[in-house]
């Protein structure tokens, strides 16, 4: 990569980007794909020729963030019928929030949405988002024993199977130690509203590039990493093309 300098578009929207699309896309990879500050990106993209500030970085990241997650999410394929439900405390400027996640039996993940609490309403109001984004209805639902799953249970999806039980939950327990290594990373979340955008992009791109590389073998990983930096490519380049037009 040769050495050139980015710029961006008088009213700082980064509306008239110098740089082509593979060092956009690249830059809002690094940053959501690994544990890193706007600041290291700046420094591994100087690393490699390319002069380009930690605030051109934030710009991009926070203009095409969910353009990408979203791109990335409609050319998977359809969930699988048993999801895992599960919900952690995260703190907001010192205030209690909660964290609630979703996946299904493969380990994809489903929504991920920012509360104020736990009760009965906010299950309820995370199984109605859920059927509302999936467009569809699970035959199981796995959650812990949290008694706001069971009261919401019965009122949104009654015909559907639900299992509580702590130990049958930790798919998606575990699913939630990638969101805090990024939390950790950014010093704890500004805001909830903050929190819901970057987790909402981070939970659509940084799982495409987990492939569960314990189940293949190093020629398997590498063949699928292949495929899904394709995807990638693709889907960050009809979004600038459709940016364009």
């Amino acid at each position: 990569m040769c050495l050139t300098r980015a710029g961006v578009g008088q009213d700082g929207s980064g509306a008239a980007h110098r740089y082509p699309v593979e060092v956009i896309s690249h830059c809002v990879w690094l940053y959501f794909r690994f544990p890193l500050s706007f600041r290291e990106v700046e420094e591994l993209m100087l690393q490699r020729g390319v002069i380009v500030s930690h605030e051109t970085v934030r710009r991009w990241c926070r203009k095409f963030r969910q353009a990408y997650a979203d791109g990335l999410r409609r050319r998977r394929p359809r969930p699988g019928d048993k999801w895992h439900l599960d919900e952690v405390f995260v703190r907001i400027n010192g205030e209690q929030k909660y964290l609630w996640r979703a996946v299904d039996q493969n380990g994809n993940m489903l929504d991920i949405l920012v509360q104020n609490r736990r009760d009965k309403a906010a299950a309820r109001r995370f199984f109605r988002r859920l059927m509302k984004k999936t467009r569809t209805v699970p035959r199981v639902i796995v959650t812990d024993k949290l008694r706001s799953y069971g009261a919401a249970h019965r009122t949104v999806m009654p015909s559907v199977e639900h299992r509580s039980h702590k130990g049958l939950n930790n798919r998606a327990e575990n699913s939630h130690q990638t969101a805090r290594q990024r939390e950790r990373a950014m010093k704890g979340f500004r805001s909830v509203g903050g929190a819901q955008r970057f987790l909402s992009a981070f939970s659509g791109i940084s799982p495409h590039f987990l492939t569960r590389r314990h189940l293949r073998t190093a020629t398997e990983h590498r063949f699928e990493m292949t495929i899904r930096f394709t995807i990638w490519d693709h889907v960050t380049e009809n979004i600038a093309l459709t940016a364009a037009t």
